[in-house]
């Protein structure tokens, strides 16, 4: 059996800093001096060519998305798998990658032509809409696969496993890390939504970042998934992708109703 579906993953690092402090003994008394701060990492903007933008506003940003309803869906859930879902998606997110296609950060002909002619807050608000809707999930693949490594097992597990709990040889971190349990991603970092995701576009795109594609250039570069998906194989990409289409938090499911009557899930 073929599987095209796949999905993206990413990798956790987490920084702490201490300082540390020198203590003289005074007479009478005891004085404390903290060192100086180590100098905090650049942020980095996520605006279009220096120009300000304030949070994103979804009135406004519904508006604007409508040229991304032929291949997105109104609500953002695209009929379509080699167009991804952008329901549910961060705002920031979204504005950094049309941030990216509009300076060639990111390559896409097609995404060019719409980003071009948006202004930084175009982006935030179109970033706001989309974050304000909810994205439907799909199905994991259950089909117990028949040879190989992980035969066996079901599709979905293997990749329910490296998304939960990395790879048992530490090539690959868990998914989970960065991405959170359900994959909700976290839109403070930018880290991306994953849950409910196309599995076919989940594949290609991982995959890519397998092969070492780097979205972004110079210092505005994220390197990071192209070192995360380098220890993946094809059918771990796969099962992968399987298990992320199929993720998500019950509460978030929209009702059978308003999936049936194709209604924006707002």
């Amino acid at each position: 059996m073929k599987f095209t579906r796949i999905l993206g993953v990413a990798a956790a690092l987490a920084f702490s800093a201490v300082a540390v402090g020198q203590e003289t003994e005074v007479e009478p008394a005891a004085t404390v001096s903290a060192a100086p701060e180590a100098v905090p990492a650049p942020v980095e903007a996520l605006e279009v060519d220096g120009a300000e933008a304030s949070n994103g506003d979804a009135q406004a940003g519904a508006g604007k998305a409508i040229a991304c309803a032929a291949c997105h869906g109104v609500d953002g859930n695209s009929a379509d798998p080699q167009y991804p879902k952008l329901a549910g998606q961060h705002e920031r997110y979204i504005a950094r990658q049309l941030s990216l296609y509009k300076t060639g950060g990111r390559e896409n002909a097609i995404m060019l032509g719409f980003a071009a002619g948006l202004s930084a807050q175009d982006m935030r608000d179109i970033g706001a809409y989309f974050a304000s809707q909810k994205v439907v999930p799909g199905v994991a693949d259950d089909t117990v696969i028949a040879e190989g490594p992980y035969s066996g097992r079901k599709f979905y597990a293997v990749g329910e496993q490296i998304f939960r709990f990395g790879k048992a040889d530490g090539s690959v971190p868990a998914c989970a890390a960065c991405h959170g349990p359900a994959g909700s991603g976290n839109p403070g970092s930018a880290w991306p939504s994953l849950g409910g995701q196309h599995a076919g576009y989940t594949a290609t795109v991982l995959t890519a970042f397998r092969d070492g594609k780097v979205w972004g250039k110079d210092q505005n570069a994220n390197a990071i998934m192209a070192g995360v998906a380098g220890g993946l194989s094809d059918d771990e990409v796969q099962a992968l992708a399987s298990y992320i289409e199929g993720l998500h938090n019950a509460a978030d499911t929209p009702s059978a109703e308003a999936m049936a009557a194709g209604q924006p899930q707002g």
